[in-house]
């Protein structure tokens, strides 16, 4: 060790932006620990490299020297003070240390072999707090720059997503797991799903049908939600979101975290409308008054109380909405990242997909749309919640005689329909039917059509264009259009139907 120390002494400190020495955590004994254990074992590297990579070295030849290491490990190539040599002859800063040999006195120095994976958490945590001081210096220079392009809001979204970013870097990845924990996951998920009223794997989304079909809401999917102008999507949206929010319940979950039992926290990022129309509309479901009366203040006494009581009711529903108009994806995601850390987030509904922005993509709306729906199944992935997008239908649907859709319908489609895990539709046939009104005097048609409307009245339509964890198929609905509201529809068949 007197070697590595005399070394030590001769190595060059890192030099911060403006020439000074930079007086940042560090700990050189550690990386030459490790990197001499490394040469000396090649088979150590997996331990290593589970936690660091090149650059959470602090000193620079280091990082190198342990660069060149992988680089041969990983082609199953000996990574030795030899094989290393022809590499690094030419290292001005290797030759600051003596050279070649410095590779040498490493290796024979290294006395701790089991220690490496400590080592590599130890190099690694000091690297974040290096990272931390840098991004504190940063976000000091910003706000000091007094700019107006640069809004301190935007400053703030790009710290958070930067520190975000950085708590992300320290998760150990998962790689290969074996088959038993993965059938112990299974059975778990499985014993949940059994224990739960109803037998959902997933979150209920308050639709018994929609359930059944879907087995709830699964974390980590993307669900896409479809229709053409005043199919009911947003209503539909809204109807879940109210339903998830209202039955939540908070407790210790299958897995033994703290967190929703029943229900979930909701966010409802709203591009398209207001948070006070969003939540007009919840309003008027819970209170049963139609939500044109509702705009226009024309409520009885009755009504109103009704209206009041249940707005007094939901002042605890954890429901957050977020009507920022064209969000782009960067920012949609850091502001569910803190949604998650100060309130919790079990369900993300975004309405609509096609009012998301995503930079850089040019004037090409196919790759547009691609970053977006990647970005949303990302999220998902990440925060470990489902995620419900809405999204528009191209006209062409309006173009067949069968106006049900399909997913071909969906604009730029391609992208939509291979991010997404779920791919659902909202279809009111009475909406057409009410356009196909023959004129008075056709006193034939117009009884025919009165028998139509009868059979489609109050009735809407989710037809699943797409499922990875189970079928497609179509479930019938309620639909009260005053109340913009959604419901079961409960017929004497549907009794224990699977």
């Amino acid at each position: 060790m007197n070697e590595i120390a005399r070394m030590d002494e001769r190595l060059p400190a890192p030099q911060d932006d403006d020439g000074a020495t930079a007086n940042l955590p560090h700990n050189i004994e550690a990386e030459q620990q490790l990197l001499g254990a490394l040469l000396t074992d090649n088979d150590l590297y997996d331990r290593a490299a589970s936690v660091i990579r090149s650059e959470h070295f602090y000193d620079p030849v280091h990082a190198r020297i342990y660069e060149i290491c992988a680089a041969r490990i990983q082609k199953n190539a000996l990574a030795s003070p030899v094989t290393l040599k022809p590499f690094l002859e030419e290292d001005e800063g290797l030759k600051a240390l003596g050279g070649p040999k410095y590779l040498v006195t490493l290796a024979a120095s290294a006395v701790a072999a089991y220690g490496v994976r400590d080592y590599a958490q130890l190099i690694y945590d000091l690297a974040i707090r290096r990272e931390l001081i840098a991004l504190g210096r940063d976000i000091e220079a910003q706000a000091t720059d007094i700019n107006v392009d640069k809004e301190p809001s935007d400053q703030i979204v790009d710290a958070e997503a930067k520190l975000y970013s950085l708590a992300e870097q320290g998760k150990t990845q998962t790689g290969f797991q074996s088959f038993l924990s993965a059938i112990k996951q299974a059975v778990d998920v499985a014993n949940a799903a059994y224990q739960r009223d109803g037998g959902l794997a997933g979150t209920s989304t308050g639709l018994i049908d929609i359930d059944k079909k879907l087995g709830g809401l699964h974390r980590s999917d993307l669900l896409i939600l479809a229709g053409r102008p005043s199919m009911g999507k947003t209503a539909l949206a809204t109807n879940i979101a109210f339903n998830v929010a209202k039955a939540y319940k908070r407790g210790k979950t299958f897995d033994g975290r703290d967190g929703a039992v029943e229900g979930g926290v909701v966010g409802f990022y709203s591009l398209e409308m207001s948070a006070e129309q969003l939540a007009a509309r919840v309003l008027s479901e819970a209170s049963e008054v139609p939500s044109e009366q509702i705009r226009k203040g024309d409520m009885t006494e009755a009504e109103f109380r009704r209206f009041v009581e249940a707005a007094k009711a939901l002042e605890s529903c954890p429901l957050y909405i977020d009507d920022t108009p064209a969000l782009p994806i960067a920012q949609l995601a850091a502001r569910a990242r803190r949604q998650k850390r100060t309130h919790g987030l079990d369900l993300l509904i975004v309405d609509y997909l096609q009012l998301v922005k995503a930079p850089g993509a040019g004037d090409n709306r196919v790759n547009e749309v691609s970053q977006i729906t990647q970005g949303l199944k990302a999220i998902a992935k990440e925060l470990d919640i489902p995620v419900i997008a809405l999204s528009q239908l191209s006209r062409q649907v309006e173009n067949r005689e069968d106006k049900r859709p399909q997913l071909s319908d969906l604009r730029e489609s391609g992208s939509i329909e291979q991010d997404a895990d779920v791919v659902m539709f909202v279809y009111r046939e009475e909406y057409y039917k009410e356009r196909e009104k023959p004129g008075d005097h056709q006193l034939d048609k117009m009884a025919e059509w009165q028998a139509a409307m009868e059979s489609v009245h109050g009735k809407a339509e989710v037809v699943i264009g797409k499922q990875r964890h189970g079928p497609i198929g179509t479930v019938e609905l309620s639909f009260e259009g005053r109340f913009t509201r959604f419901g079961n529809l409960v017929k004497p068949w549907q009794e224990g139907r699977g």
